[in-house]
């Protein structure tokens, strides 16, 4: 709501401006003149407004510079003569229309000219501002994932997280060789795709899938029976790409603050389906979530509000983020991600 009372209050006070300029620069005595000011202004504010609907609609904001600017030039073009023909519109009811002068050669050039010239501007401005407004959420989106980037490295590899899966693995070396192999090797998967993930916004789902499993498997071995795993992934849910480290951290603040509270343990269930071409990814786990508790500060503090941010910044409102109790002892976290190439 704030950026469509900015682009109202901009449009508007920006045209009854130029109404205003041209008044005091002409200095208009005229009351039919004065009104042709205005009405003037008015289609100024009514085609700008079209072209930015016509802009929005046809992504040209995506657009590189090669490949916008000769757009803009032809719709400036075309908009000066446009504007110039509602003009005369305009100029007749008030009786201010000279057929030999408004049609001669020199006159239409020279006002369509500067139509084109104006209306240039306003273009030159609407872009400004919002490659401006682009740049400042891609900084605001580094600084996010920055944030919830040092949030994982602390929940996953703090000290304490990497002494009890070394612990799990030495206790496995002589009983297990096989397993304890396999465990380091998706201790290692862990710390890499951690370290890395800070180099991309987006990642593929089978990526991110994988690390989930990897820190299931090392969980499992600390909690053993105590940690029981389902997933039902959709087939087409491997076509998405998806934010590094975020479901990980869903599934990790699933068994800290859910399972592990439990002396009988619990599982943690993941399914995605497809709806509307949107990724819905639904995380369970065996817990309760009190809001108005303390959980409701250790949720923002293992980083379930960096994520919902995170997706904000990623996708603005096509995607959502939720976490709410399902049941009696089952916590359900909810995302909704866009498909995204």
């Amino acid at each position: 709501m704030n950026k469509i009372k900015l682009y109202w209050t901009l449009q508007v006070g920006g045209w009854m401006a130029y109404a205003l300029g041209q008044i005091v620069v002409f200095q208009t005595t005229s009351s039919r003149q004065i009104i042709f000011w205005l009405a003037e202004a008015c289609i100024f504010l009514l085609f700008t407004h079209l072209f930015r609907n016509f802009i929005v609609r046809n992504r040209w904001l995506d657009y590189d510079m090669n490949k916008l600017i000769p757009r803009v030039l032809i719709a400036v073009f075309i908009l000066s003569f446009v504007i110039y023909g509602t003009r005369l519109l305009v100029a007749l009811p008030l009786n201010i229309y000279d057929p030999e002068v408004a049609w001669s050669r020199n006159t239409v050039l020279g006002l369509a000219a500067v139509y084109g010239l104006t209306i240039f501007v306003w273009s030159v401005l609407y872009f400004i501002y919002h490659y401006f407004e682009r740049y400042n959420l891609s900084l605001k989106h580094e600084a996010a994932v920055n944030e919830i980037e040092l949030n994982n490295l602390k929940a996953q590899l703090n000290p304490h997280f990497i002494f009890n899966a070394l612990n799990s693995i030495r206790a496995l070396v002589d009983e297990n060789p096989k397993k304890s192999k396999n465990a380091i090797t998706q201790l290692s998967n862990i710390l890499r795709n951690s370290l890395a993930s800070n180099k991309k916004k987006l990642t593929n789902f089978e990526d991110e899938l994988r690390t989930v499993k990897d820190y299931l498997g090392l969980e499992s071995i600390r909690f053993e029976e105590r940690l029981k795993t389902e997933f039902d992934i959709h087939p087409d849910s491997y076509n998405f790409l998806v934010p590094p480290l975020m479901f990980q951290t869903l599934v990790e603040n699933g068994i800290k603050h859910g399972i592990s509270k439990l002396k009988e343990g619990g599982a943690i269930n993941m399914k995605t389906t497809i709806e509307n071409n949107k990724l819905k990814v639904q995380i369970r786990n065996t817990g309760t979530l009190d809001l108005d508790g303390a959980s409701k500060k250790d949720k923002e503090g293992l980083g379930l509000r960096n994520t919902a941010q995170r997706l904000s910044l990623l996708y603005g409102e096509e995607a959502s983020f939720k976490i709410f109790n399902e049941s009696a002892d089952i916590v359900l976290t909810e995302l909704i991600i866009p498909q995204q190439t």
